[in-house]
């Protein structure tokens, strides 16, 4: 599946009225918090990561991401380009420590 159809897709299921935006970004926050404490439990903890949680969790995240992309007309395929453009020119010969 394209980034862009899966955005279009995932709209079927977004709910809201005037406070979609503030709804999507404080989802977001709450699911990468979640993602973010799967990696602590694995990294501090010493419990298994549990791959089917993560990328659910990854997939939450996916979703509300896509949704504030969607509230602001702003495609995945536009926010990639933005970004391999960026990283390109942060680091033209590529990352080194």
């Amino acid at each position: 599946m394209e980034f862009n159809e899966y955005q279009k897709a995932a709209n079927r299921t977004l709910y809201g009225n005037e406070q979609v935006l503030t709804n999507c970004a404080l989802g977001l926050a709450g699911e990468t918090g979640q993602v973010v404490d799967l990696v602590k439990n694995y990294t501090f903890r010493g419990q298994k990561l549990d791959k089917e949680e993560l990328k659910h969790e990854m997939g939450d995240v996916l979703w509300y991401l896509s949704q504030v992309a969607e509230w602001a007309d702003i495609s995945f395929e536009e926010i990639a380009q933005t970004n391999i453009k960026t990283l390109n020119d942060r680091y033209p010969d590529g990352y080194r420590d």
